[in-house]
């Protein structure tokens, strides 16, 4: 571990780790209250088209991503809340146009075809200076909108209803809360990957979960859960010569079946 700590790329690939478990622990523990899983992965694929118009532009396919994501989510939001569409159904069509669009336009790009690996299954040893410092400000407009909302941010993710009655911003506060999410996962994206982010936004939540309801202790619960398993997946992984994100994915999967199996024998006791 030491030794690993000499490496610029390690000590990106901390920094670069922390910071997204920071963001995903907060936007996941929203995700996971207000049952918005689907719609992170509709999110989460649909980015997909905005990293092939990328390609096909040759612009920066992150910032093309995040536009599409953060475009994407809005359009579900809207299509759910106003035009009397089902959300299930406005998310699953976004999510097949978002990835149609992207091979489209992969297959249209003039030149070698782009290497989408990292993209699709996420390589953290290739997170860059300039990526730590989007995911840095990510997290100060994060823990900046939370502080300044957290009680009506906690209204809306277990009842809008109730929220509403209460004459809080419950609209304003959805598409607040859409916007970070699509920013989060487009950000990630280097961490694990399109194929396996979900499970950064939800795994580190549903564990912590299993042993307090509190909202904010979910949050720094599953900060903490996210990093641990951040650091060991990146160490071994290193050492096992395997895929990093996939890794670090298994490991919260590992992490989460411990939690039930200790959470059951407690109980049979």
């Amino acid at each position: 571990m030491i030794e690993l700590l000499q490496y610029a790329f390690f000590q990106h690939a901390l920094i670069g780790g922390l910071l997204t478990a920071i963001a995903c622990g907060i936007v996941g523990t929203y995700i996971v209250s207000r049952r918005l899983v689907f719609i992170s992965g509709g999110i989460t694929h649909a980015s997909f088209g905005g990293l092939g118009l990328g390609f096909y532009l040759g612009m920066n396919p992150i910032l093309t991503a995040m536009a599409f994501s953060v475009l994407s989510a809005f359009t579900v939001e809207w299509a759910s809340k106003s035009q009397d569409v089902r959300e299930d159904s406005a998310i699953a069509g976004i999510w097949s146009l978002g990835m149609a669009l992207g091979v489209i336009f992969i297959f249209l790009t003039p030149g070698y075809a782009p290497n989408l690996s990292a993209y699709l299954f996420g390589n953290i040893l290739t997170i860059t200076t300039a990526d730590i410092l989007w995911i840095g400000l990510l997290v100060a407009a994060l823990a900046l909108f939370f502080s300044l909302f957290m009680k009506e941010i906690i209204y809306v993710a277990f009842d809008t209803d109730f929220a509403r009655t209460q004459r809080l911003p419950v609209k304003w506060i959805e598409y607040g809360m859409m916007f970070f999410i699509a920013v989060t996962i487009v950000l990630s994206i280097r961490l694990v990957g399109i194929m396996l982010l979900m499970s950064l936004l939800t795994l580190p939540q549903i564990t912590v979960n299993l042993f307090t309801s509190d909202f904010r202790k979910i949050i720094w619960g599953s900060i903490a859960t996210g990093f641990l398993c951040c650091v060991a997946g990146l160490v071994l992984s290193y050492y096992l010569n395997v895929p990093s994100g996939a890794f670090i994915i298994l490991l919260l999967v590992l992490l989460f079946l411990a939690a039930k199996g200790v959470l059951f024998l407690t109980r049979r006791q």
